[in-house]
């Protein structure tokens, strides 16, 4: 053999035992110290909150509902939603800033139509309302109107942007300055409170309390009810924000076919038509039912804001009954001429 070979073998001996050798194990040693804790996390939502929106059922049957909304369509967007004045109500941005601030500061350059980040916190407050809180009304600061509900939200744009005529200016006579004149388009707050509009004195009591109210009806309670279909296959409920008619006939125990329940929308509109016709004999609205700019007896500017608020409500009584009957009675007869 190679004496070199040889030399070689003779050092690869050793490391043979050593591998093939594997003696028994030694008892086990003291277990070590505890690591340092590490910091808590934040709790995360449970499944069921995530799911609650991320579920493509939910997810989907809400948006189908949204699209159907007044507030997805963005009508008056491009119109009033860049402007400082309007944008509180009329653009997600106006409304962003308001809920912050409690103002609009400046014009909103890319208004964009109201979305579920408008009215809803996301993340981490898992789609929270924004505004919940008393509402402070635009017609009277130190009215803090609260419907106890999410309702809340919903009053901060829906009432009137003026006071009655005899409230803003008072006197015997009221100058009517612009075609626009009015408590603008969205009162619906104030005649669901029956708060905020021209209470003429007459034959017909005011009501001391709002019936729906008090029996817990409010903004969401009628206008999100279970999303349904009606029968002319329009969305209603839901966030569709459209009135479900089956709101009405679970409270009032009937089954009405549509809003008129004892006829409460057709006695109204008939009491409408009758003050539209004598306001217009008048010179207080034209023609097209606009009113006419001008200097009128104070009565007169009162009955106007009455009669165009209660049309801008477009509910025909049914927020309301009893408020709206004692306003138009007593407003029609105020300006019916005494029989001779």
């Amino acid at each position: 053999m190679n004496s070199r070979r040889l030399i070689w073998l003779l050092c690869l001996i050793p490391l043979i035992a050593f591998w093939g050798c594997d003696g028994e194990q030694g008892p086990a040693g003291p277990a070590g110290a505890d690591g340092s804790d590490g910091v808590d996390g934040a709790n995360g939502s449970s499944p069921a909150v995530c799911l609650e929106c991320h579920s493509d059922v939910d997810a989907l049957q809400t948006m189908l509902e949204y699209v159907q909304s007044g507030h997805k369509a963005g009508q008056f967007v491009g119109y009033a939603g860049g402007r400082e004045g309007c944008a509180q109500c009329h653009s997600k941005q106006g409304f962003l800033q308001f809920s912050v601030n409690g103002e609009v500061v400046g014009d909103v350059s890319d208004p964009a139509p109201i979305d579920c980040a408008t009215c809803h916190m996301v993340h981490p407050q898992e789609f929270g309302i924004r505004l919940t809180g008393a509402v402070e009304l635009f017609s009277d600061p130190t009215y803090m109107l609260d419907f106890g509900d999410n309702s809340n939200l919903c009053a901060n744009c829906h009432q009137s942007r003026r006071a009655e005529p005899n409230i803003s200016d008072p006197g015997t006579t009221f100058e009517i300055t612009s075609t626009h004149y009015g408590p603008h388009h969205g009162p619906q707050a104030n005649v669901l409170e029956g708060q905020g509009f021209a209470e003429i004195e007459g034959s017909t009591a005011y009501p001391t309390s709002s019936l729906h109210l008090s029996q817990g009806a409010t903004c969401v309670t009628c206008h999100m009810w279970d999303y349904e279909v009606n029968a002319e296959g329009n969305g209603e409920g839901g966030h569709t924000w459209a009135p479900a008619l089956g709101a009405c006939n679970s409270c009032h125990f009937s089954q009405d076919e549509d809003f008129d329940h004892n006829g409460v929308q057709t006695d109204t509109q008939a009491k409408l038509d009758v003050l539209q016709a004598r306001l217009t004999e008048l010179g207080v609205l034209d023609e097209e039912g606009h009113p006419v700019v001008g200097t009128y007896p104070m009565v007169q500017a009162q009955a106007f804001f009455n009669w165009i608020g209660l049309v801008e409500d477009r509910s025909l009584g049914a927020h309301n009954p009893k408020y709206t009957e004692a306003l138009l009675d007593n407003t029609i007869e105020v300006l019916t001429p005494p029989t001779p």
